[in-house]
This record gives C-alpha cells, structure tokens and sequence, in this order.
C-alpha cells in the first residue's frame, strides 16, 4: 500500500447504511479525537469490514496517524463542522487547520446504522469550490416520453440539478446524468461484495427508455472486478438511442456480452437492450443514463430527462427528474 498522508481510506460509499439514531457529529468529533491521540485500536474497531481491508491492518493506520505528525503536525483550528446525509450513509466533516500548513484540511467521517464506518479520509480542501456546469437547458421539457429504464426498483445514488445531489453536474456532457443501483435492505450486494454476481443490479434487464433507433453500440469492454476502475473506457459498454426529435438516451456500464441490439436496429420502449454491469469507470455494478442533444459521448450536450409515470419512495410521479436518494420503479410494478 502507498504511504501518503491523506488516508484515503475509501471504501464506496454505495456499501455504506443510513445512520438515523447515530449522533454523527459526536461519533465524528470523537474519533476525530482518538486518531489524534493515537489511540489506534478505538479507531480500527469502528472500522467495518471493507474498510479493515482497505488499510489492512492496525499498522498502518498507526503509520498513516505519524505521518500525519511529520508532514502536518496537530491540529490548530476547527473552521467548521458539519453533519450531511448521503442516501446509505451519515457523514461527519470537520474543516481544520494544522500547524504545518496555510492550508484548510477537511477531516471527513461516514457511519453506517450499526456505527461502523465505511470511509474515513483526511483530504485538502481544493482551492477553488466546484460549482455546476452552466447549461442553457434549465427550462427544458423533455420531449420524449420517457419511461424508467428498468422494471424493478433502483436506487438513485447520484441524479439531480445540484453538485450536492450529483456529481456529474460538473460536466457539461453529463450535466443531468444519473447513477443507479438496487439496494436491498441497507446493502447493494450480498455477502462480501468481492465479485459482480454478489451486487444486485449485476445482470439486471436494462430497457429502452422510448421508441428509437439505436445509433451506436459498445458490447466489448471487460467488467471490472468491483472496487477496481477503468480509466480508459469512461462509459464502458454502452447503447445510444436516438429518439428522433433531437433527444438521444445513452445507457452506460453495461454487462459485457449482454447486450441484444445492434446499430441501425428498431426498438420500442420498455425493449430489452442489454443487462446492468460494471464495465467502464465503474466501482460497482450500476446503470448510468443520460439524455443529450446528440448521437456521441463527449460529443454532446445534456439535456434534463423527466421520467414519466413512476414510484419515487413509493409516491406516484406522472413526471419529474429523479434525484439522489430516491427509491424509484415503474409505477405499474
């Protein structure tokens, strides 16, 4: 394991559980505390499983904390604290000072409902905040007559308007994309979560979202084993539809070997196109969509995708935009 200080003790945070009873801030300042103080073992017990795994042993964490002397020295200052509720997690972050550097430093916690936690990190914050990607489309309609690309329940893990909510808001060609997953209980995979089988989603049918031609199909990139990324093939397998009124849905991180269209083919909505992966960029098996305003990743601009007819946390939506943290499936299942 590389040594750097910054303890990137990144377990996803997909594998994490919604804290309601646990008091973050406490348990965060708490251990926040004890790693300083160098009280090693209270700090590995709260860890769970994964992330006992990721840091391998009591040794290194205690490496990790004197290098945080070396290269830091101790805290100064707390700028800020703060509590934040991600859809399977609660996260304690803390805004410091050390008396080695200029520098705010954000100390950052994740707890699971049994309070073990799932991610720990010391990171700088960046010089220059993120903001969302400026779009021209902020008033669109969809015009298609959109319906969920699945028949069962997901998750979204990542999906709304703001950087909070989404990730992809940053990118111009991702602005209102979407990440989604099934959850089942707290978890989204059985038993260790070492292999893609385990993982709910994985091998799930993947529908066409309306009516269309498919324009390109990618049907060659390996899954990846979960925790591992593909740098070079951002989207992995993937299908594009084009709906013929200027709106395209692409439909990305699909199982290899899976998919059933080829270019140039006819579909219908609700067709079957294919079987959720873990191909591309992809830590663990989960379907990416977008809509855009052309046939090419990278070479398109996003459009907002209102869904139609659809459970959100079991309400009925004739039509929205699902967003973060919503549990989402056809409204006729």
């Amino acid at each position: 394991m590389k040594r750097y200080l910054l303890l990137i003790l990144l377990s996803a945070l997909l594998h994490a559980t919604t804290a309601h009873a646990l008091d973050a801030r406490k348990a965060g300042a708490d251990l926040t505390a004890a790693f300083y103080s160098k009280r090693i073992d209270t700090v590995w017990d709260s860890f769970d499983d994964t992330m006992r795994r990721t840091l391998r042993s009591r040794d290194d964490l205690a490496s990790f904390r004197d290098q945080l002397d070396t290269q830091l020295g101790a805290e100064k200052a707390v700028v800020e604290e703060s509590v934040s509720a991600d859809p399977l997690a609660s996260v304690y972050k803390r805004r410091v000072r050390f008396e080695k550097s200029p520098d705010v430093y954000v100390v950052s916690w994740s707890f699971a409902n049994d309070g073990k936690v799932s991610n720990f990190a010391i990171l700088p914050e960046p010089k220059v905040r993120k903001q969302a990607a400026p779009s021209r489309h902020l008033d669109y309609r969809t015009k298609t007559a959109l319906q969920l690309p699945f028949d069962e329940e997901f998750m979204v893990f990542w999906g709304g308007r703001t950087l909070e909510q989404n990730y992809h808001a940053e990118f111009v060609g991702q602005r209102f994309a979407a990440d989604l997953a099934i959850v089942r209980g707290s978890a989204t995979h059985a038993g260790d979560g070492l292999r893609n089988e385990d993982y709910y989603c994985f091998g799930k049918p993947i529908l066409a979202p309306a009516a269309g031609e498919v324009v390109e199909v990618v049907d060659y990139v390996a899954d990846n084993p979960p925790g591992k990324l593909n740098a070079r093939d951002l989207t992995g397998n993937r299908v594009i539809i084009d709906h013929g009124n200027g709106e395209f849905s692409m439909l990305a991180h699909l199982r290899k070997g899976s998919l059933r269209v080829k270019r140039g083919d006819r579909v219908d909505a609700g067709d079957r196109l294919g079987e959720c992966g873990n191909s591309g960029h992809s830590s663990e098996a989960h379907l990416h969509y977008q809509l855009q305003d052309g046939p090419k990743f990278n070479g398109a601009t996003a459009l907002p995708a209102q869904f139609t007819h659809y459970l959100a946390d079991g309400t009925p939506v004739m039509r929205g935009e699902p967003t973060k943290g919503q549990r989402i499936r056809p409204s006729s299942q």
